[in-house]
């Protein structure tokens, strides 16, 4: 059986966590001695704190994790990489185990060396405050926080266990690791090669289909972490921690930078699965559909050339339609239906939509979640380094 519950790491009674934000700097720690698996982004531009916790994720074990904000440290060269080791080492120190065993994050601007000074001086802080509540629980969450506009968190029950996350992400945010931070966790008890497999499956239906702008950040990593005993069916897991990084992705695309409305785009009818999410995420990608939807802008013919360059097999015999509380259909196989502005009354009512599709090729299905695109968007990034 698979539930939510309230609140979020604070149910799993084997962590204990913390976190301090000062203006747009932030550090969070959590204790979490199990194994470990992790997706991390496909940039080829890796920031520090990736390449060493890629090497925490090869050897499996973890006993704790160390996160940053206001700074990515990425593209900062030899002294970068020496720094994301020098904060492994200040906890891997305090808990007295082997700094290889400590995951690093980092979140923010690119191009600028960490100030260590500020991150030792608000260790020791946040370390001997740490805790198991609700209270420690927030603060780590909005310790990671940069552009976010609120915490991202939840939590569920699969039979008797528990698996929670953490995210942050707002802006740059796109598949193959959609700059995007989460961390989940478990006391359900699995290998770190388990873990790994099923993170995999898991991602690609999740976050790897969340767009706010296209841009894959330096820094993005999801770590999943079993620090438990609790005995659960790897099947019945798979579809718990499906359903917490589904609800975190979907925070994250209704959190896009500037965003008014969240959007879900749902493919029917292709000729496999994979064409079917090629699909949906060409149209969540497109900027054109972004700002039409932005500005309540029923223009189907964007969505339609957004499926022609999709590479999916495609062709003018396909349905479309917007749907909230209910469903206006635009494009009936091939026949335009001239409901547009039942369609455009339909957008201006709701802050969440989705582009239904039907390309009657087969029967595959997929889906890609994002958001639109507002005047904010270019003002936040604008003003992003100032």
């Amino acid at each position: 059986m698979i539930k939510r519950i309230n609140g979020s790491i604070e149910n799993i009674e084997n962590l204990t966590f913390n976190g301090i934000k000062e203006g747009k700097n932030g550090l969070g720690i959590v204790v979490c001695k199990g194994s470990v698996a992790g997706v991390f982004t496909k940039n080829k531009i890796k920031a520090a704190p990736v390449k060493v916790t890629m090497d925490v994720v090869r050897n499996g074990e973890i006993e704790g994790l160390i996160v940053n904000s206001g700074n990515a440290n990425a593209f900062t060269g030899d002294l970068g990489l020496e720094n994301s080791k020098k904060m492994a080492l200040l906890l891997a120190e305090k808990l007295e185990v082997d700094e290889k065993k400590i995951a690093v994050a980092s979140t923010g601007v690119i191009g600028k060396q960490l100030d260590m000074s500020w991150i030792s001086n608000r260790f020791e802080v946040v370390f001997k405050n740490l805790g198991n509540n609700r209270q420690k629980a927030l603060a780590f969450a909005k310790s990671i926080m940069t552009t976010d506009k609120f915490v991202k968190e939840c939590a569920f029950k699969v039979d008797d266990a528990i698996v929670a996350g953490i995210a942050k992400g707002a802006g740059m945010i796109c598949p193959n690791m959609a700059t995007m931070l989460a961390f989940i966790f478990t006391n359900a008890h699995f290998s770190s090669d388990e873990l790994q497999l099923m993170l995999n499956k898991v991602v690609e239906r999740t976050f790897n289909t969340t767009v706010v702008d296209g841009d894959t950040s330096t820094n993005d990593m999801v770590l999943l972490v079993s620090v438990g005993n609790k005995k659960v069916d790897s099947e019945t897991f798979e579809k718990a921690l499906n359903e917490v990084c589904f609800d975190l992705a979907k925070k994250i695309a209704k959190d896009g930078e500037g965003a008014t409305k969240l959007i879900q785009v749902i493919v029917e009818g292709a000729k496999n699965d994979e064409d079917a999410f090629k699909a949906a995420k060409s149209i969540v990608s497109s900027l054109l559909v972004k700002t039409a939807i932005f500005g309540n802008d029923p223009n189907w013919g964007r969505i339609v050339a957004a499926l022609g360059y999709s590479n999916a097999e495609v062709d003018e015999n396909l349905t479309l339609a917007f749907k909230n509380e209910e469903k206006v259909v635009l494009v009936e196989r091939g026949k335009v239906l001239g409901n547009e502005e039942k369609a455009r009354k339909l957008l201006e009512k709701s802050n969440e939509v989705q582009i239904l599709i039907d390309l009657h090729k087969g029967n595959g299905k997929g889906f890609a979640i994002g958001c639109d695109l507002s005047y904010d968007y270019v003002k936040i990034n604008a003003e992003y380094t100032t």
